[in-house]
């Protein structure tokens, strides 16, 4: 079966219905490749810049930094939490370096705005990266104003996604009850602890073969193709 047609069956299966998502009071949302979509160029300049970081501090070229990157993200979560665990680095330096990418070129997106306006509740981002990143993202496209929580890689004492343990501590810092709350995630296997805490879900389908593990899974209870198909889905929904 190729990706595509397993896509389009799981779509098929998992659309989002209208009787799901009554009387949700939370919206949680990741943020990068899900608040913009997965094929844009954003993630990227983040990850060019975590290769140039690992090339500076330990003297790597550039082919064999992006290989660690990689290697580390995928064994840790992230590639920072691989970093702390395999060279004993601390994560200020890091953080602030990879996350101050150019965001010259982007624009506010009123149809995003109108979306997210559209959705009735509270709406948070919780994201591995950090609330100055967040920021920055959110400002650049418009729509800061709608979010009234950001809990980052910081706040969860650096433990990244999918460990349980930092979902406990943004569900006591929100105040959420996670039988009115929906998550939704580019990274399919970020949705297995908020699904065991009673929380909605919805993948948002990426072209990247590490955000498809767990995407067939049953702790993922919806899919769309991205972040205005959810929003536009959710609105009818309502």
């Amino acid at each position: 079966m190729t990706q595509e047609t397993e896509f389009d069956r799981l779509l098929a299966d998992k659309h989002i219905s209208q009787a799901a998502f009554q009387h949700k009071t939370d919206w949680v949302f990741d943020l990068d490749n899900t608040i913009y979509p997965a094929a844009s160029s954003l993630f990227p300049r983040v990850a060019e810049r975590m290769t140039l970081f690992i090339c500076e501090e330990l003297g790597l070229n550039a082919e064999d930094a992006a290989a660690l990157k990689t290697r580390l993200f995928r064994t840790y979560g992230t590639t920072m939490h691989g970093l702390m665990k395999e060279y004993n680095m601390t994560p200020d330096a890091f953080l602030a370096f990879v996350h101050e990418i150019d965001l010259s070129d982007v624009s506010e997106d009123a149809e995003l705005d109108r979306l997210l306006g559209q959705l009735g509740g509270r709406k948070h981002i919780y994201t591995n990266g950090t609330v100055r990143h967040a920021e920055r993202i959110l400002e650049a496209f418009g729509i800061r104003q709608h979010f009234d929580h950001i809990f980052d890689i910081v706040a969860s004492d650096h433990i990244p996604k999918p460990n349980p343990a930092p979902y406990d501590i943004f569900l006591a810092q929100t105040g959420i009850q996670p039988e009115q709350a929906v998550m939704i995630e580019d990274m399919a296997r970020n949705l297995e602890p908020a699904a065991k805490l009673g929380m909605g879900t919805i993948w948002l389908v990426s072209d990247h073969d590490w955000a498809h593990k767990g995407a067939s899974e049953d702790y993922v209870h919806f899919i769309a193709e991205d972040v205005k198909h959810c929003l536009t889905a959710l609105s009818n929904a309502g």
